[in-house]
């Protein structure tokens, strides 16, 4: 019990000096909160005050901050600045690129929009320079000395330069431009500086494609005056697809390194590229028209040949160089109705040129083939070559109606009726029946019969020969109808019997029976026939009967002898033994041996050493004291 009480009285001492302990505790902590408190009223003044400051610190530092990246940037700007302005190096095209791609890209991600008009600037001056370079390099691609060989040889786009033409016109196409960026402040002036460029392509690659172009149409312009007709017309169709080839690949270029891709743009641009072409196009015609319109007989077969060769490029002409370029002018259209109506005009003018011949004479005028004849049978053999235009210009002129009135005018109904080879033998009778009768107007208007029945024979036999005995070409047969042979044959047939008429008649009738046998009119009879025989040998030492057809020659000559030395013979013979004459051969000058071989010297070749024959005769001659 005395422990436990001891145990108590111990327990409340140790109560006792815990809650003295704990008092002292509680007194220390309020003194310790008071003094808390009141530090903290001697502090928070100090407190708000070093917040201000920090605030003003971090400002202040921030703006440091700012100033530094404005003044980095500055520089950036600077230097960027003296790049772009200098322009794109050799071999630095790429690092241009990438630079003015970069601001670009600045202004379009709208990032410091401090410089954003600075970079808007220098974009502009960049673009600038780049279009810049692009006019330079197809400057470059666009000059030079083209090929001017025989034969047209197109100068390509010097790989080198399309290389770097690609990557530039790569990026320039994606600069910005109205359209697309509305908002952009260097927009309206890049696209107004690649608008110029791009005229400026069209006006170089058009001079450089008639630069390559004109030597060809000059010579064909020149070599018209030499060529024939219808090889005129081949080489002006070879210049027309010159200018199409070129044409077709300087768009397919075009539609390649054009900056502007909108049709309109492309549109506008190949129309400027085709001006030149075009113009040169219409002026190679136009001299072409000029050359036909000075001779229009002549040249008639060009114009026909022209209007062939245009007529079969009307459809590319007009996919090419009208309709892909959305423009109106159409050049070859405006050429072929030109070349029309010279052609239509042409058949008229043909004949009548051919009438007015007749009325060209003076009484005077060479044996040998005349112009008028040549230009018929030039014109009639170049026909197959230009069949085709020919038919269409006599069935639009109507059957008949090239004799200006003199032919009787075809009903319309019958006109669409008639078919190409009739109209067109029409046409070829009617061209031979007027060369013909201006053969034979000429030949009659001669004041020596005799020439002008040598004259008449030699063109008529050339006609007959060119078209009938040995053409030019088996085409032919089918441009002249029998009618039309019927009528060759027949005037030459003619015109033989007016030669022998003329030339071996009076000499012939100088050796008939008549009342008279005296032996005075038997000397009459001899001097005279020898008198004759003298002019007509004379007649054909000057005026050279169908020197250009041997066989006809040999022909001629054999019925010449054949008229005329049987009637001799039998005249010498007849009136040799009734002793005329004391000397007779004072009266029978030559044999009948000798005026045989007279005779036929008349007709032998007197150009280089006569053949085997000939010489036989030309001996026969000399001994009988005659020359030829």
């Amino acid at each position: 019990m005395d422990d436990e009480t001891a145990e108590i009285e111990l327990l409340e001492q140790n109560l006792n000096k815990t809650r003295q302990i704990s008092q002292r505790m509680t007194s220390i902590l309020s003194s310790f909160d008071a003094r808390l408190v009141k530090l903290e009223k001697s502090i928070l003044p100090l407190y708000n005050s070093s917040q201000i400051l920090t605030r003003r610190a971090k400002n202040i530092e921030s703006a440091l901050n700012k100033i530094d990246e404005i003044h980095a940037y500055q520089e950036g700007i600077a230097a960027e600045e003296a790049l772009v302005l200098r322009g794109p190096q050799p071999g630095q095209l790429q690092e241009y690129i990438e630079i003015v791609t970069r601001m670009n890209q600045t202004i379009a991600f709208g990032s410091m929009e401090i410089g954003a008009v600075e970079t808007a600037r220098l974009v502009e001056t960049g673009a600038k320079k780049l279009v810049q370079l692009y006019t330079k390099l197809v400057a470059e691609a666009s000059s030079g000395t083209p090929i001017n060989g025989p034969d047209f040889e197109p100068m390509p786009f010097p790989p080198s330069i399309l290389e770097t033409l690609h990557s530039l016109v790569a990026f320039l196409r994606t600069l910005p431009l109205p359209p697309t960026h509305p908002t952009h402040p260097a927009a309206p002036a890049i696209q107004s500086a690649l608008k110029e460029a791009q005229k400026g392509y069209g006006d170089m690659r058009g001079a450089w494609s008639k630069k390559c172009l004109e030597v060809y149409g000059k010579r064909v312009v020149e070599r018209a005056g030499t060529l024939n007709g219808v090889a005129t017309g081949r080489e002006f169709a070879t210049f027309m697809d010159n200018i199409l080839n070129i044409t077709d690949a300087e768009y397919a270029l075009l539609l390649t390194l054009a900056p502007l891709t909108a049709p309109a743009s492309i549109n506008s641009t190949y129309t400027t590229l085709l001006n030149p072409l075009c113009s040169l196009f219409s002026s190679t015609l136009s001299s072409l028209s000029s050359l036909i319109k000075r001779d229009l007989t002549k040249n008639t077969p060009m114009a026909l040949s022209l209007f062939s060769c245009m007529g079969a490029a009307q459809d590319r002409w007009e996919e090419t160089m009208v309709r892909r370029a959305g423009r109106r002018e159409n050049e070859l259209k405006d050429g072929l109705q030109s070349m029309r109506a010279t052609c239509q005009r042409s058949f008229p003018e043909l004949l009548a040129d051919i009438k007015l011949a007749a009325g060209s004479s003076r009484g005077e005028l060479s044996t040998g083939v005349i112009d008028t004849t040549l230009s018929t049978v030039d014109y009639i053999e170049r026909m197959p070559d230009v069949r085709e235009p020919v038919c269409a210009m006599l069935l639009s002129l109507g059957d008949g109606n090239w004799k200006m009135g003199e032919g009787a005018t075809v009903a319309k109904a019958a006109r669409q009726d008639i078919d190409e080879n009739t109209i067109l033998h029409h046409f070829t009778y009617d061209l031979v029946s007027m060369t013909l009768n201006t053969l034979q107007a000429l030949a009659n208007s001669n004041r020596r019969p005799a020439f002008g029945s040598i004259f008449l024979l030699n063109n008529v036999s050339y006609l007959v020969t060119r078209f009938i005995t040995h053409p030019t070409s088996p085409a032919l047969s089918g441009f002249l109808s029998k009618p039309t042979q019927d009528m060759l044959k027949s005037n030459f047939r003619t015109a033989k019997a007016a030669y022998f008429d003329s030339n071996f008649s009076p000499m012939l009738q100088t050796l008939t029976d008549d009342a008279n046998k005296s032996k005075s009119a038997i000397k009459d009879k001899f001097t005279r026939f020898f008198d004759l025989f003298d002019e007509t040998t004379e007649r054909h030492q000057l005026a050279r009967v169908l020197h250009d057809d041997e066989e006809a020659r040999m022909q001629i000559s054999e019925e010449a002898v054949k008229l005329v030395v049987p009637s001799l013979q039998k005249f010498i013979q007849k009136n040799l033994g009734k002793e005329f004459s004391k000397n007779p051969k004072k009266y029978i000058k030559m044999s009948a041996e000798e005026v045989e071989a007279l005779i036929k010297s008349f007709y032998l070749a007197r150009d280089g050493m006569p053949p085997p024959a000939e010489r036989e005769t030309n001996n026969l001659l000399i001994q009988a004291g005659w020359s030829r």
